[in-house]
């Protein structure tokens, strides 16, 4: 009898010989069959990799070895994305450097990668905060400069006043900071943004030939926003009982932009966003006390504060009037947060009766409300759905689609508006003031005008002598060498951009970076980008789809545009992996509920932990943690062991039933890993030992074939076992084993027998035999027979599962 399986010696020992044949090692270049397999790149945290981790990486690294067999040359490499808050955060707590502590948290994590045993060719890696990678940061920002699509703006944005820095709306969770959980605030400031809005429709028009999850699709549509409408002119009534200002300064007009151009003749007053720049310029003196204070109130509310639903409405007149572009008549203009001036113009034509919000702030401040859409009920809410035009002179009886039509047509001949498509998309804002990040390769002439860094400079060096402590300004402003380094280049009075890029600009085009490795002369080489893009298969968490996702698709078609690189899309085929919880929640450092694999990996064994985690249950359901059931795993090791191990014999030939088990196995488990239903294929394999255990001996090639089976899912214990069996080279290298269809067929069937709908026997019959030997041979059952005694009445057949009688 063989001695236990031993995982911690098998992987150690597996482990050192991959590494000795430099079995993982890559050459993107020579491979003829190339599949591009990546998983999203983790952050270096102090917390290392934990369970979570575990499932995110290892899993996918078994559906790289399925593909590997299949014939594939897998490219999965791994990197990390370094920069960021955490380290940054880290270093104002304890005063370690961020660079040092990101160094020291990615070495760990590699060697828990390693005892991991995935097929990682580290010369690929990547680490986002080295200047090796972030010089193509800036690169990047320099491309968008030069393309106009970078662009620099004085707005509102959102701050976190914990972490002291923007936030993109992508960021803002809930009115909150989405790290840290702290209300935002809106601050005017003068940043950086891309012009992502350039590219709205294409980004829309790509999802339809991704193999992505559904609802991931919805939520960037939604996020994009697609709005089909009209800009509407109002004109500003020239009331002389305004603040006197100069005749060339006075607005004339307000735009605005409307789905429902019908709804026109339903408009009672007008909404400005209290940011608008006309407001200021069209309140009359005696309102300019109530508007300002009511502006200053606004300031402190959010954004998701302002535009909720079911919040209350407030706003304030500003005691001047617009022109109804129709009727011609005045109107009143308020402002109410309830309008934002990032979205259309940030002005509102306001239709009480046909619009929810517009509707309960007309009813708190008694304005009217005309509807002018029949089909609906307006007395206890807004009437939102099509219908037929009323109350609207040329369009009443029209249908709303024919309604829009016609009232867009009216406003393009009378020069008072056009029709538009609109988005929700707004300009990704790429300015942070934090340390942890790349600089932004702009520096400023005396004068304050931008100008970008030429190349020759890059990577344009984060410096290091700073104080990490938040301010509100970005800690590069306290840097000597960083000024004295631009004065030195550039001139005298000459300063530096202190703020640095948003860490999703870093991950934005990594997938490049991998495919590119040591390549410090071109982001990538369009051979290799033509060969291997877009990757075969991205997995990563679903928060990332209005964030990172929606990033990456747009620098992948704005490089194509020019001219880099040959693709529209990055990603092909989404996945995304199920959460691994603890007690309901999220895994987190903060909430101290984080579970470390190491220990379960120490007893019993880095493979018995990967299926362990499989076999939780489909890969893209996650699941919350528990350990109760990882020692039955750890004893379907040990049973595989002494079955391969004892059982396995070269002179013998398998019966029919083994190798109907065996091929039936074979195809459950190929599409299992197929459709990444991992706990499928381990239970097909739980279910063929059981039918092996039962033999006096197998074959060698069952054998031999159940150790394939296994390497993807089990690649440590797989090797011993293939090398055990004597055969050559390591198992992965091995072709996937094919199923035979004829096997899968059994020479016999069993059928159920019933008498009056109740269960009364099963006979076994050759598989080929015709119906009436069947129900012959059903009669002659001893328990059917006592029941059919008085008589049969009808007889029923249900080809190749019932005989059914009735007496």
């Amino acid at each position: 009898m063989h001695p236990e399986y031993n995982p911690s010696d098998v992987e150690a020992k597996w482990q050192k010989k991959w590494a000795d044949a430099h079995e993982f090692e890559f050459d993107i270049k020579k491979a003829k069959n190339p599949y591009y397999l990546m998983v999203m790149f983790p952050y270096p945290s102090g917390a290392q990799l934990h369970v979570g981790h575990w499932f995110q990486y290892s899993i996918p690294d078994s559906f790289g070895r399925f593909q590997r067999m299949r014939g594939k040359d897998v490219f999965h490499p791994m990197g990390f994305d370094a920069f960021g808050l955490p380290a940054e955060n880290y270093a104002i707590k304890t005063g370690t450097p961020p660079a040092k502590s990101t160094q020291e948290n990615v070495d760990a994590m590699i060697e828990q990668f390693k005892r991991m045993g995935v097929m990682f060719d580290w010369k690929y890696s990547l680490n986002t905060s080295t200047p090796e990678y972030y010089r193509w940061t800036q690169w990047l920002f320099l491309q968008m400069h030069k393309h106009d699509l970078a662009y620099r703006k004085e707005g509102n944005v959102n701050w976190c006043p914990k972490d002291q820095t923007v936030l993109a709306n992508e960021q803002v969770k809930d009115g909150c900071c989405e790290r840290c959980g702290t209300e935002v605030i809106q601050k005017p400031l003068t940043q950086w943004y891309w012009k992502i809005t350039d590219y709205a429709q294409r980004l829309l028009d790509g999802l339809e030939n991704l193999v992505w999850p559904e609802k991931t699709k919805l939520m960037q549509q939604h996020w994009i926003g697609r709005s089909e409408g009209a800009e509407i002119i109002f004109e500003i009534a020239n009331d002389e009982k305004r603040a006197p200002w100069a005749e060339d300064e006075a607005p004339s007009k307000i735009t605005v932009f409307t789905t429902r151009p019908d709804t026109l003749f339903g408009v009672t007053y007008v909404v400005l966003a209290p940011e608008h720049p006309l407001v200021e310029k069209i309140t009359p003196e005696k309102h300019r006390g109530a508007v300002n204070a009511y502006k200053e109130e606004v300031k402190k509310k959010t954004e998701m504060q302002r535009t909720a639903l079911e919040k209350d409405k407030t706003g304030v007149a500003t005691g001047a009037y617009a022109i109804h572009p129709v009727t011609g008549e005045k109107l009143p203009i308020w402002i109410a947060d309830y309008v934002l001036m990032n979205y259309g113009t940030g002005a509102v034509m306001a239709v009480p009766a046909h619009d929810e919000r517009d509707f309960a702030f007309a009813k708190e401040y008694s304005l009217p409300v005309i509807q002018v859409v029949d089909g609906g009920d307006i007395t206890e809410s807004a009437f939102t759905s099509e219908g037929i035009a009323t109350n609207s002179e040329f369009l009443d009886g029209l249908p709303t689609k024919e309604a829009k039509k016609k009232m867009i047509a009216w406003l393009e001949d009378a020069e008072k508006g056009r029709g538009i498509i609109n988005y929700r998309l707004r300009d990704w804002l790429v300015s942070r003031q934090r340390y942890w990040g790349s600089p932004i390769p702009i520096v400023y002439d005396p004068e304050g005008n931008p100008h970008p860094i030429p190349e020759k400079h890059l990577p344009w060096m984060l410096p290091t002598d700073v104080e990490f402590k938040p301010t509100g300004k970005s800690p590069l402003t306290e840097s000597k060498e960083f000024i004295e380094r631009t004065e030195k280049i550039f001139g005298k009075g000459w300063t530096p951009e202190f703020d640095t890029m948003d860490t999703f600009v870093c991950s934005s085009f990594y997938y490049l970076r991998y495919l590119a490795s040591g390549d410090d002369k071109h982001l990538i080489d369009p051979t290799i980008e033509k060969k291997w893009m877009p990757v075969d298969m991205y997995i990563g968490g679903p928060e990332h789809a209005t964030m990172h996702l929606i990033y990456a698709r747009f620098v992948m078609m704005a490089l194509k545009d020019f001219g880099f690189v040959s693709h529209e899309e990055p990603f092909q085929r989404l996945v995304h992996q199920g959460l691994i919880t603890n007690q309901g929640a999220k895994m987190s450092k903060s909430k101290g509920n984080v579970v470390s694999p190491d220990s379960f990996v120490e007893e019993y064994g880095s493979d018995v932990f990967r299926m362990y985690l499989m076999f939780m249950g489909p890969f893209t359901d996650g699941g919350d943690w528990s350990d109760t059931g990882i020692k039955g795993i750890a004893r379907f090791v040990q049973r595989v062991w002494r079955l391969i191990s004892e059982k396995s014999d070269a002179k013998v030939s398998d019966s029919r039933d083994v190798l109907m088990k065996l091929h039936r196995t074979i195809k459950s488990v190929t599409d299992g890993l197929e459709t990444l239903h991992f706990n499928t294929a381990i239970a097909s394999l739980m279910e063929l030992l059981n039918t092996l255990e039962s033999q006096e001996k197998i074959s060698l090639e069952t054998a031999q074939t159940f150790a394939k089976l296994l390497s993807p899912i089990a690649p440590h214990l797989a090797e011993e076992l293939w090398s055990t069996l004597g055969g050559k080279g390591f198992v992965i290298d091995q072709s996937w084993p094919q199923f035979d269809h004829a096997q899968l067929q059994s020479d016999t069937l069993t059928i159920v027998v019933q008498v009056n709908g109740k269960l009364r026997g099963d006979i076994t019959v050759d598989a080929k035999a015709k119906k009436e030997d069947i129900i012959a041979e059903a009669k002659k059952d001893p328990n059917v027979a006592k029941y059919i005694e008085s008589g049969i009445k009808k007889e029923i057949y249900v080809p190749e599962k019932l005989v059914s009688f009735v007496v």
